[in-house]
């Protein structure tokens, strides 16, 4: 088992927004958790990554209890988080977003080994290696994100609604990247609005309404549900 976790409760301030969630993501598997928004989607992403402390219940990643630590030491452990909004360094250039993301790593053979990884995996961000990232569009940010969280080297991504606001195009071009990382063996959950494509991927998947777990199940049984089809596919 990769991650589980298990009744987490969190608020914001007074306002409890996630209520006893419980789910498990198998290592080497894409699990996918859908839902509206306002739903907790990214409040649960940024629980797991440590950027916020649960009210109660537990956060296991390989059997070791990683509830409430900080960002940097979950990181440390192999989770990498590819967040919503990208969260670059829009003043320096993209070279100096990846030299970022790779802060963990301290052999410089294995960074360059990433570097030609991600260069490969997204050959445009060779060719604006020296541009700030700030003046990046869209989908190039949402490229170099991806690849900032990929130079840590992690053994767990989370992904926090990657396709959001870009043309279909490159929701097309992120989704192939996601799928290409999860053959590449390393476990993915997807948080995601996009529902047909995060079912599509999904060993297995997760519908979170109002801050609950409403209904699980593999990706394409959740594609056939009548609920689902119903408020998230208009059919």
């Amino acid at each position: 088992m990769s991650l589980r976790v298990e009744e987490l409760n969190v608020a914001y301030g007074k306002v409890q927004v996630l209520w006893d969630v419980s789910f498990k993501v198998e290592g080497g598997s894409l699990v996918s958790i859908i839902g509206p928004n306002g739903a907790g989607k990214t409040t649960l992403i940024k629980t797991i990554s440590g950027l916020l402390r649960p009210l109660s219940g537990k956060i296991l990643f390989e059997d070791q209890d990683i509830t409430g630590r900080p960002p940097h030491t979950i990181k440390k452990l192999g989770i990498s988080t590819v967040p919503e909004g990208r969260g670059l360094f829009p003043n320096l250039t993209v070279k100096e977003n990846l030299i970022m993301g790779s802060y963990t790593i301290k052999d410089q053979q294995r960074i360059e080994k990433t570097f030609k990884f991600i260069h490969q995996l997204f050959p445009i961000l060779s060719e604006r290696e020296q541009q700030l990232a700030g003046s990046l569009s869209g989908g190039e940010a949402q490229m170099l994100s991806i690849a900032r969280a990929l130079m840590s080297e992690p053994k767990m991504l989370l992904f926090d609604e990657p396709s959001l606001g870009l043309a279909p195009m490159i929701v097309e071009k992120i989704f192939e990247v996601i799928k290409t990382l999860k053959q590449r063996g390393i476990t993915i959950l997807l948080v995601e609005q996009h529902v047909q494509h995060a079912l599509e991927l999904a060993d297995y998947a997760y519908i979170l309404e109002n801050g609950r777990i409403v209904l699980e199940g593999r990706g394409e049984e959740l594609l056939e549900n009548p609920h689902l089809k119903k408020h998230y596919l208009g059919l």
